[in-house]
């Protein structure tokens, strides 16, 4: 670790829509001064005015599973998939990630499942070992309708490392799928079913949450609560989603595919994630709520990359160009001290005195954020 590092000439953002021209002190790996002006020390590291942010911090991402499996039939070998990933992720400008692999799927036999075990082994193999950039925390998405869910989920439920579980239910017909074509063109495509192969499908997907899906999101909610885990809803849609979500004491409501499920879940108290690529995309690519829609009604805290990480730090400089009232520093918290504290970690996520070292560069060519360099508790990892 870096005992001191100095940094000088930088853009600074903070909160409170503070962005200062100025020094920033790390030391033993925290942020130890901060001042306006510039500094003449030799050591110091001159920014040119690039911009200094928090690292991004990152609840929702599924881009490990794609490096573990790049093609159908390919399995790529556990820790280089992690080591690729995690490069990914650190070249993103993301410091702080929660791995989210799925628990439990819409079918049997998915390749998801199959490497479930061997992905948060090598992640946490890999953590140990310091081979990675970024710190790694696990988020468990739990798919309600499958039968062997709980058998999944309790080897896990007390891994340190567990930060966040959200609960999911694919079912046709509601959620991200209220569009029935939607579901069909998603899954049929995804999986090349015939017609008479995607009715039965769905037709099994109904069924299945109707036998498993009650039963086995009452256990995960339970399971989660005596191992004092935060809860995420997912795709919440109607008034009656977004109460259960409140009485099972949901903190995070992940992608809400109606306005009204966004409005009533921030005013139960949940902090409303959407999409980086429904930000950049300008709308969600299941017909669903825009992220920009909610950001403008005030009603979106956190940003997630969900299956593009570079997404993230994009959205940060392009919403306040799109709503008017959002600065750089309300879109840079967003992304980063946002959905840190929600989930508790309140060590990172902002460049406030005392907090983790865990910062970033960004230039801007041609409008297009570039990340620079990326320090993790003051050692530069990128």
């Amino acid at each position: 670790m870096t005992a001191e590092l100095i940094i000088t000439n930088a853009r600074i953002i903070g909160r409170n829509d503070e962005v200062a021209s100025g020094n920033l002190v790390v030391r033993d790996g925290v942020i130890a001064a901060l001042d306006e002006g510039a500094s003449n020390l030799p050591n110091a590291v001159d920014f040119g005015g690039d911009y200094l942010m928090p690292g991004l911090v990152e609840l929702h991402t599924d881009n490990l599973e794609k490096h573990f499996a790049p093609r159908p039939g390919v399995r790529w070998p556990s820790r280089l998939a992690v080591q690729a990933h995690d490069a990914q992720i650190a070249a993103a400008g993301i410091t702080t990630v929660l791995d989210a692999v799925a628990v439990g799927d819409v079918r049997d036999g998915a390749v998801r499942m199959e490497i479930l075990r061997e992905m948060v082994e090598a992640i946490d193999m890999s953590q140990s070992a310091g081979m990675l950039r970024a710190n790694h925390l696990l988020h468990l998405r739990c798919e309600i309708s499958f039968a062997s869910l709980l058998d999944l989920v309790q080897p896990m439920a007390g891994l340190g490392w567990l930060k966040l579980v959200s609960i999911m239910d694919h079912t046709p017909g509601q959620r991200q799928f209220v569009s029935q074509q939607k579901y069909r063109q998603y899954y049929q495509g995804k999986f090349g079913l015939s017609d008479a192969e995607m009715d039965k499908f769905m037709a099994d997907q109904i069924a299945a949450a109707a036998a498993n899906g009650a039963r086995n999101r009452r256990a995960v909610v339970e399971l989660c609560r005596a191992n004092g885990l935060a809860l995420a809803s997912h795709d919440d849609a109607t008034a009656e989603h977004v109460a259960e979500a409140a009485s099972d004491g949901m903190v995070v409501a992940e992608f809400p595919t109606t306005f009204e499920a966004a409005e009533m879940s921030r005013n139960s108290g949940m902090k409303v994630m959407m999409g980086g690529p429904n930000v950049v995309r300008g709308g969600s690519h299941s017909g669903n709520i825009s992220a920009r829609a909610l950001a403008e009604k005030g009603h979106l805290d956190i940003i997630s990359s969900d299956y593009v990480p570079g997404s993230l730090l994009t959205s940060a400089f392009l919403l306040p160009g799109q709503v008017p009232g959002i600065s750089l520093s309300d879109a840079v918290a967003m992304v980063s001290a946002n959905p840190a504290e929600a989930i508790g970690l309140h060590d990172r996520g902002a460049l406030e005195l005392g907090r983790r070292a865990d910062m970033i560069r960004v230039s801007l060519v041609q409008d297009t954020p570039v990340v620079r360099a990326v320090w993790r508790e003051g050692e530069r990892v990128m």
